[in-house]
């Protein structure tokens, strides 16, 4: 066979093997799925620059105006929707409630084998959307937010280290687990700046600093 077509079929060959690779990929069940990958770094510093600065203001704020949680699938709602995703050999029952399995909490590298011991954080918090601007949204649109699959805002984490975030931002609170600070960083602001809220003067600077090494 003249080496031109060898070659030609070769690389036919190495497409079709890619091609195979890449379907059982695509079809073979995640054991975690975990968080959806924020934008990159320079693309967040890019975003930041954009982000108005303002004072944040907190009156009128109540958990209660972003109605969580909403029916995602099924019988899943956000919840056991996100329990599913991060987690890994989850079981559930005809309800969608969370049986077995086992999650890997990213803030702290603590792995748990009871749903219970396991918050769904909203990577930026609610009462930290509203300070930045959800308090003119509807509550349609807040609803969206507290319930977004689709940016990297819900997460699967351990129960106290949520309870210990509170409604904080980076400028006074980020993982005890520096390998992930980077993705933290990049998917807040890949959320502040897709839902067009702001940031205030420490919560930017503090920001621009992680975002430096990433």
């Amino acid at each position: 066979m003249p080496k031109f077509y060898a070659r030609r079929w070769l690389s036919i060959l190495a497409t079709l093997t890619g091609l195979i690779a890449s379907a059982a990929l695509f079809n073979s069940p995640s054991a975690s799925a975990a968080l959806p990958t924020p934008v990159s770094g320079a693309t967040a510093r890019s975003y930041l620059s954009q982000l108005t600065v303002a004072t944040e203001n907190r009156t009128g704020y109540s958990r209660d105006l972003f109605p969580t949680w909403i029916t995602i699938s099924g019988t899943c709602n956000t919840r056991e929707w996100i329990l599913k995703r991060d987690g890994s050999n989850v079981v559930t029952d005809s309800a969608c409630v969370a049986t077995s399995g086992s999650w890997y909490s990213p803030y702290d590298g603590a792995t748990w084998t009871a749903a219970s011991d396991v918050d769904i954080d909203h990577l930026v918090p609610l009462a930290e959307a509203w300070d930045s601007g959800a308090s003119k949204w509807t509550t349609a649109q807040r609803q969206a937010f507290a319930n977004d699959v689709t940016r990297p805002q819900l997460l699967a984490v351990t129960d106290n280290v949520n309870q210990a975030k509170g409604d904080q931002d980076p400028a006074t609170w980020m993982p005890s687990r520096t390998a992930y600070r980077c993705t933290y960083v990049r998917a807040w602001v890949q959320v502040k700046y897709y839902y067009n809220l702001s940031v205030d003067s420490a919560e930017k600077s503090a920001l621009q600093s992680d975002l430096a090494g990433c």
